[in-house]
C-alpha cells in the first residue's frame, strides 16, 4: 500500500501553482493514467490544492481496476472529489457530463512492454491517444495535456549536451525500439489535427504538449528500467549498486514535486500546440548518479561498474534544454538532486 505524499512536497506544488487554480473552481477534469507515477502526483496534489483553496471541483480518473488501485492508495480512492472510471485507455466508455480540462497521461514508459510486446504498447499509445481525444471533443472540454516525451527527438548527438525543443531529430521508424518514441510522435500529430478540426468548426480548443524526460520521486518504480530507482533500491536493500553498462551515460532528473508543478502550469498557462520539455537541465553521468545516490544515503555502499568505459569516447546523452519553460513559464527546478533522492527514500521508510 502506497503512502501518502508528504505535505512538504504537497504544500510545494500549493505555493508554486496557487495562482493557476481559479478557473478550476468548480469545474471536473478527466486524468487518464491516473494511477501511474504522473498520474499518483496530479492526483494527490489536486485533491490537496482542492481542499486548499476550497475549489470544489472533481476528478474522474481512468483505471483500469478501481479495486486494486483503491488498495493501493485508498487515502486517494476515498477522497470526496475523485471518481475512478474503470475502463481500458484504447475503448473505455465515455463518463456522462462535461469536463473543462482532460489530462491524457497513460502508458507507461515500460522497456520491458517495448521489448516483449511492441504491438500491444503501439495499440495503446495510438488508440489511448485517438479514444481520449474523441473524449474531449465531446465532453466540452476546452484545454487538454498530452504528456509526451523527450524520446520524440530520437537520439542525442553526443556533441548536442541539452537538446532544445526546435532540434529536429527523430528516431529511426524502422527500429522495433522505436515504437514508444513513434507512438509518442503520432499522439503530438493527434493533438495538431484535432486542435485545427475543433478550430474549423469555431470550437476553442487548447492541446498542451509537455515532453517529459527522466524523474525521481515517490511512485517511481525501483525495480524497472529507471537507473535512479534501481539505484536506490539498492541502497534500500541494503546491497551494492550495480551499473549494467560503462556508467558513462548522462542523464538528468526533475523530482516529481517540481514534475507536477510544471505539468499544471503548463496544462493551465502553456501556448496551445507549443511543446514545452520538463525535466533537469543538471546532468550527470550514471556512475556519478550511482556515487550521488549512495552518499546520500549510504556512504559506505559498493559500486560495481559491470564494463570498462572505452578512453575517448564521446557519452551517451539524454539531457533536455529547459530554457523555453523558464523563459515563457517562469518555471524552474526548485528541488535539488540529493534532496530528491532523500525524498525519495524516505517516502519508502529509510532512515539514514
Amino acid at each position: 500500500m502506497a503512502v501518502p505524499l508528504s505535505l512538504t512536497d504537497l504544500d510545494l506544488i500549493l505555493a508554486q501553482t496557487r495562482d493557476l487554480w481559479e478557473e478550476m473552481r468548480g469545474e471536473r477534469v478527466f486524468i487518464t493514467g491516473g494511477t501511474g507515477f504522473f498520474g499518483c502526483w496530479l492526483m494527490e496534489s489536486f485533491c490537496h490544492v482542492n481542499r486548499a483553496l476550497g475549489l470544489d471541483a472533481r476528478a474522474t480518473v481512468l483505471t483500469r481496476d478501481p479495486a486494486k488501485f483503491a488498495r493501493k492508495c485508498p487515502h486517494l480512492a476515498n477522497d470526496t472529489a475523485l471518481t475512478l472510471h474503470a475502463g481500458d485507455v484504447r475503448n473505455f466508455a465515455f463518463p456522462a457530463g462535461e469536463f473543462r480540462f482532460v489530462i491524457h497521461a497513460a502508458t507507461e514508459a515500460s522497456a520491458k512492454q517495448a521489448a516483449e510486446e511492441p504491438l500491444e504498447m503501439l495499440s495503446t499509445i495510438l488508440a489511448g491517444t485517438e479514444r481520449t481525444l474523441r473524449f474531449a471533443a465531446q465532453c466540452g472540454a476546452r484545454k487538454f495535456l498530452l504528456t509526451s516525451s523527450g524520446a520524440v527527438y530520437g537520439p542525442q548527438p553526443p556533441d548536442l549536451t541539452h537538446v532544445p525543443e526546435s532540434f529536429a531529430g527523430a528516431p529511426d521508424p524502422l527500429a522495433a525500439a522505436s515504437v514508444y518514441a513513434e507512438g509518442k510522435r503520432a499522439s503530438e500529430l493527434m493533438c495538431a489535427l484535432h486542435q485545427k478540426a475543433a478550430a474549423a468548426r469555431g470550437i476553442e480548443f487548447e492541446a498542451k504538449i509537455a515532453r517529459c524526460w527522466a524523474f525521481c520521486g515517490p511512485h517511481l518504480p525501483l525495480d524497472a528500467h529507471f537507473a535512479i530507482g534501481n539505484f536506490i533500491g539498492d541502497v534500500l536493500a541494503g546491497r551494492p549498486i550495480s551499473i549494467a553498462g560503462d556508467g558513462t551515460p548522462r542523464r538528468s532528473y526533475l523530482y516529481a514535486a517540481d514534475l507536477a508543478v510544471w505539468l499544471w502550469k503548463i496544462l493551465f498557462r502553456a501556448p496551445s500546440m507549443l511543446a514545452i520539455n520538463i525535466g533537469s537541465a543538471r546532468d550527470v553521468s550514471i556512475l556519478e548518479l550511482a556515487e550521488c545516490v549512495a552518499a546520500t544515503l549510504a556512504p559506505s555502499t559498493v559500486i560495481r561498474v559491470a564494463q570498462q568505459a572505452v578512453p575517448g569516447a564521446m557519452p551517451a546523452r539524454y539531457v533536455p534544454s529547459v530554457e523555453r519553460a523558464e523563459k515563457l513559464l517562469g518555471l524552474r527546478e526548485t528541488v535539488g538532486l540529493e534532496d530528491a533522492i532523500r525524498r525519495t527514500a524516505a517516502w519508502h521508510g529509510y532512515a539514514d
